[in-house]
C-alpha cells in the first residue's frame, strides 16, 4: 500500500509542479505532511540536502522519502513517479508541438504562466527562510542567514560581481563550523 501511496504522490507531484523544483517543493510539502511521512522540520532538512547535492531537487527528495518509507524499491517507485510526467511531456512537446511554440497563442499562455511560477517560488523561498529562522532554538540561523543574505547582496550591488551559487555554499558551511562547531 506504501508503495502505490509514493507512487501515486509523487506522480501527482511530477504532473502539477510548474517552475522547477523550487515550484514543486510546496507540493511536496503538501503531500508528504498529509501522510505523515516526515515532520516539517525533517522535511526542511531533506530539502536542504537535496538542494546542496548533485541532481535536481525534486528527484533527490522524492528519492530520499521512498528510501525512506519503502527502502530501496520505494525510493526507485518514487523517483520515477516524480520524473515520469516530464518525461512524457518532454517527448510529446518534441514529437508533436515543434512548431506550435511559435504561435502567439502559446506564446501568450506561456507568458501568462511566468508570474505565477515566480510567485510560487518566491513564497517557497520566504517559507523556508521563515521556518529555519523562527523555528530555530536559538539566534545562530538567523544571524547566519542575515550574514549570507548581506554577502549575497552586497558583492551584488557594492562590488557589481555576482558571487557564484558554490561561492556561497561554502561561506555558508564556514559559517556553520563557526557557529555551530565541529
Amino acid at each position: 500500500m506504501i508503495c502505490l501511496e509514493l507512487f501515486l504522490s509523487f506522480l501527482r507531484v511530477g504532473l502539477f509542479s510548474f517552475g522547477g523544483a523550487y515550484g514543486a517543493i510546496p507540493l511536496i510539502r503538501e503531500e508528504v505532511l498529509r501522510r505523515g511521512w516526515l515532520s516539517d522540520e525533517a522535511l526542511s532538512y531533506i530539502i536542504a540536502v537535496s538542494e546542496s547535492t548533485p541532481g535536481p531537487i525534486m528527484v533527490n527528495t522524492a528519492t530520499y522519502i521512498g528510501s525512506h518509507q519503502a527502502g530501496f524499491f520505494g525510493a526507485l517507485l518514487a523517483t520515477f513517479a516524480v520524473v515520469l510526467p516530464s518525461f512524457v511531456i518532454i517527448l510529446l512537446v518534441t514529437a508533436v508541438m515543434k512548431n506550435a511554440i511559435k504561435h502567439p497563442r502559446v506564446q501568450a499562455l506561456l507568458r501568462g504562466l511566468r508570474p505565477c511560477v515566480v510567485a510560487i517560488i518566491l513564497v517557497t523561498g520566504v517559507e523556508l527562510v521563515v521556518s529555519s529562522c523562527f523555528r530555530a532554538t536559538g539566534w545562530t540561523t538567523p544571524v547566519i542567514t542575515a550574514i549570507l543574505a548581506a554577502i549575497l547582496f552586497g558583492s551584488k550591488y557594492l562590488l557589481k560581481k555576482k558571487l557564484s551559487p558554490i561561492s556561497l555554499i561554502l561561506i555558508a558551511a564556514c559559517l556553520g563550523i563557526v557557529f555551530y562547531g565541529i
